[in-house]
Order: C-alpha cells, then structure tokens, then sequence
C-alpha cells in the first residue's frame, strides 16, 4: 500500500508545450472569406450582403468612444493595455468564426461529394420538399461564411482603432517563454560547475 501511494505522488515529467499558433488579423483574413466570396455567397444563398465598411467604421468609432471615456481615469500604460487586450478579442473572435466556417465549408463539401456518387443509396435525396442534409449543410456553411466575414469586418476595425489611439501597429501578445527545468537545470549544474 505505501508502495503505491509513493508510485501515485512521484512528479510527473512535465509535458513539452505544444507552440501555439499566433493569431494575427493577416491569418483572419486569409481564412475568412474575401469581399468578392462573401458577395458570391450572398448571391447563391440569397442572404443579406455584408457591410464590411459599415462595421469596420462602426468597431473603430466604438474603441475611440470608450477609449475617450476611459482617458480621464486609465493612465497611457493601462490604456494602451486594455486597448491591446480588447483587440485580441476581437481578433480572436474572428479567427474563431474563420476556422468555424471552413469546418463547415469542408463538411459541406463532403455530404455533396457523397450525393454525386450514382452507387451509394444512403445518401440519396430525402423526402420531397426538404432539404437535403447536404443542401443544409451548404446553406449553414453560408450563413457561417458571412459571419465570418462580417467579425473580420470588426477585427479589422478594432485594429484601425488601436493603431489610431496609440500611434502603434496591434500586434498581438505573446506571453515570454518559460524556461524548461531541464534547461534550468543544467544552467544551475553548470553554474555550481563554475563555481568550484
């Protein structure tokens, strides 16, 4: 029993950090949709276009009120922080939405592919009247592609904003990287070493 206990306490060996990637609104724009995609799909599908200006002008208006407001009590510092965090997330949120809609453009793909396919009785058309779940799945793919764009359409102006409230290029943070206790380690072995 005191065997196991001690099996069960011993320190496990800590887990290399997997780098994450670094969200940047170049990476957003390169998975959303472009203006032109997002005006083909709006097309298609029958959905309302996208004011890609209008948010973008609307987010940028939007962090210069509440930057305005704050300026009296939050120190250049602290504002260019806040400034830096809300900008993340609205990079992220983007980025998030981006990712979504190319799962769901993959996954549309996908449940189409299989209708094509004259040998596959499984997949053919449902009831007369519904939607197919590929047609569906296209049709959410859609509606994702514009949300997409229209939160990249945000990201881009929280960008602007920043850009214009600190004079600086938003880039977005990355917390310094710990040291490894292996690498650690050896310095402090190393450093004993020198010492004698």
């Amino acid at each position: 029993m005191a065997q196991k206990n001690a099996q069960k306490s011993a320190p496990q060996p800590a887990r290399a950090q997997q780098p994450r990637q670094t969200i940047t609104l170049d990476l957003v724009a390169r998975l959303s949709p472009t203006a032109l995609q997002a005006e083909k799909i709006g097309t298609a599908f029958g959905l309302e276009p996208v004011d890609f200006d209008g948010i973008r002008e609307t987010t940028e208006e939007q962090i210069a009120l509440s930057a305005k407001a704050l300026e009296s009590t939050v120190n250049e510092t602290a504002m260019r922080i806040h400034l830096q965090r809300i900008v993340g997330a609205f990079v992220g949120s983007a980025h998030g939405a981006a990712t979504f809609y190319s799962s769901k453009v993959t996954v549309a793909r996908e449940l189409t592919m299989k209708l094509a396919n004259e040998s596959r009785d499984e997949d053919r058309d449902g009831v007369l009247g519904f939607d197919t779940k590929a047609a569906r799945a296209r049709e959410f793919a859609a509606q994702s592609g514009l949300t997409a764009f229209a939160l990249y359409a945000a990201a881009t102006g929280a960008v602007h904003a920043y850009a214009e409230l600190t004079g600086e290029t938003w880039k977005p943070y990355e917390a310094p990287v710990a040291p490894s206790r292996n690498v650690s380690a050896q310095a402090a072995a190393a450093q004993l070493d020198a010492l004698g």
